[in-house]
């Protein structure tokens, strides 16, 4: 009877633990994250390549204005 008891302790024990539960938490929301930005990166990378586009369309246009000597 005593050896039952001391294993529903210990299992008792185990299961009121939550050292390790922390860390979990912390990669799920890390894991949240990293997947947030991998979704977003094909907008923002839209983005910065029409920006280049556009300057580099604009410096080209500039450039073709100044008479050549």
């Amino acid at each position: 009877m005593k050896d039952l008891l001391l294993k529903l302790y210990i299992k008792a024990q185990i299961l009121r633990e939550d050292h390790g539960q922390d860390m979990v938490e912390y990669a799920l929301v890390v894991g949240i994250i990293a997947c947030g930005c991998t979704a977003g990166m094909k907008t923002v990378a839209t983005a910065i390549n029409a920006m280049f586009t556009t300057l580099s369309t604009g410096i080209a246009a500039q450039a073709a204005k100044i008479p050549q000597t």
